[in-house]
């Protein structure tokens, strides 16, 4: 006798405890796909590596994301319990580039029960509160980074402009030849 229920292909199993609690229900949409690609990555490792998944960001973006929604929707996911970052990535030069590794709290993995940390949140206004504080909370160091790499920017399209020549022109009384922006140039 054949079974009839018999699924076929890779699929990934949600306990309907935790699809019905307050913290999924408050889950925004790029925190579902955040914690769906994370289960992609599971299944690409054959259900191993729980812990040591690991996404980048453009392979969030390639799943129908933002690019500017995948660090708010990562830490909203964590906060609420579905996802550990368990090694934060780098950016930068391709040499030294590394994504973050993940953890799914609801996945079971060589016999290891799953934690299940998004049972710690009761009722839906503390999933919304926790959700909103993750996702307007920001690395510090990121902070950080981008204020430098702003100031660089900056410092680099102020000095863009200046080109240094030397020209030829008549002396006019208007002149200042110690001017601070430079010799002015007279046309005639």
């Amino acid at each position: 006798m054949r079974r009839r229920n018999k699924i076929s292909g890779q699929w990934s199993a949600r306990p309907i405890e935790m699809l019905e609690s307050p913290a999924y229900r408050t889950l925004s949409a790029s925190a579902h796909l955040v914690i769906s690609r994370i289960e992609i990555e599971l299944a690409h490792h054959g259900g191993n590596d729980n812990g040591r998944l690991p996404v980048t960001v453009e392979q969030f973006v390639e799943y129908g994301m933002h690019r500017s929604s995948v660090a708010p929707a990562i830490r909203e996911a964590d906060a609420l319990g579905f996802i550990r970052v368990t090694e934060r990535g780098l950016g930068g030069n391709a040499e030294y580039r590394r994504p973050n590794l993940f953890y799914l709290t609801f996945a079971t993995w060589r016999g290891a029960a799953p934690t299940h940390e998004w049972r710690r949140i009761k009722t839906i206004e503390d999933a919304q509160r926790v959700a909103h504080e993750a996702r307007i909370a920001k690395d510090q160091n990121a902070v950080a980074r981008g204020k430098n790499a702003w100031r660089k920017r900056r410092h680099k399209k102020q000095n863009a402009g200046t080109v240094s020549s030397t020209v030829s022109v008549r002396k006019n009384r208007t002149e200042t030849p110690n001017s601070r922006y430079g010799k002015t140039v007279l046309h005639g």
